[in-house]
């Protein structure tokens, strides 16, 4: 059994809010404009769930084969150090993700075209491919990205740009208009931010095995860039809500506010070990945020 929960502690569970926000925002959206049918919806978040998985397991794996000991050790890293994990055992769990990430691409593009085998259905193939190479190479394969400085474009992309944009896409067949790219910019800057603050955390052990932006910031500047980052969501979403038709509604997202003042709060009083509650917290704060800013635009079909 103690063997199991050290093989579910290398999933990082904790995770899968983050990656379902941008998501869920896109297909509440979607929903607001057009019949969606929820099988789509379904498999949109489960290949979420999955790609996310695959990142985790990746990322501890690429972590230890590197021999990156540095910051907050997880109890997946410590069972890797002592022999209770293995890293062939790992590699079997990234391939295990591989496939159910694959399976349920698929079963998500069946189910919105109606077939794999048309040119949207081979570009979002691509899309998928491009995703799955993404989510293991953060820390896995010769060059890393997530050693390099890149993380934080690839969570834009991937967290902020294909979360909404590419969930609105798969719900109605279209990215409607460019004003889209608004709230996926506000969930992508949410995103950086809860990488940033995860770097932060670990701004000194860090700077001896990868590079980050909070390392090349510093401390103070990644503190700034963690203001502008949660500033940016926000003045993104507020944009998009005055740029559609009036509704009152459309601002609900505003009642998660005290949450992100907390959290900035904390982040400028806090450092190290510290900002571990700030962490957790964020994710949650960027859940809020976008089932708040997608419930608004849903509340007037009720």
């Amino acid at each position: 059994m103690g063997f199991l929960k050290k093989y579910i502690s290398a999933l990082r569970l904790r995770t899968i809010p983050l990656s379902l926000s941008g998501v869920l925002l896109g297909c509440m959206l979607a929903y607001a404009d057009f019949h969606v049918r929820p099988a789509v919806v379904a498999f949109i978040l489960l290949t979420a769930v999955f790609l996310q998985i695959l990142s985790n397991v990746s990322n501890e794996l690429g972590d230890f084969l590197r021999g990156n000991s540095s910051g907050h050790e997880r109890s997946a890293s410590l069972a890797l150090k002592s022999g209770e994990l293995t890293a062939g055992g790992l590699e079997m769990l990234v391939r295990i993700m591989v496939v159910l990430s694959v399976a349920s691409g698929l079963a998500m593009i069946y189910f919105s075209f109606g077939t794999i085998f048309s040119l949207d259905a081979f570009v979002l193939m691509i899309f998928g491919y491009m995703s799955i190479r993404a989510a293991m190479r953060y820390t896995l394969g010769r060059n890393p990205y997530g050693y390099r400085g890149l993380g934080d474009v690839y969570v834009f992309v991937f967290f902020g740009l294909v979360a909404v944009m590419g969930s609105y896409f798969v719900c109605t067949h279209t990215f409607g208009t460019a004003k889209l790219l608004l709230p996926a910019v506000s969930a992508g800057a949410l995103g950086m931010a809860v990488l940033n603050v995860n770097n932060l955390r670990d701004i000194e052990p860090d700077r001896a095995v990868r590079v980050t932006v909070a390392g090349k910031l510093g401390e103070h500047g990644a503190r700034i860039y963690q203001t502008v980052l949660v500033a940016v969501a926000w003045a993104a979403m507020i944009a998009y809500a005055m740029l559609c038709f009036y509704d009152p509604w459309h601002y609900l997202f505003v009642l998660s506010l005290p949450l992100f003042i907390w959290h900035l709060a904390g982040v400028w009083k806090n450092s190290s070990a510290g900002l571990d509650r700030y962490l957790p917290q964020l994710v949650l704060s960027a859940l809020i945020f976008c089932l708040l800013a997608g419930g608004g635009f849903l509340i007037y079909l009720i």
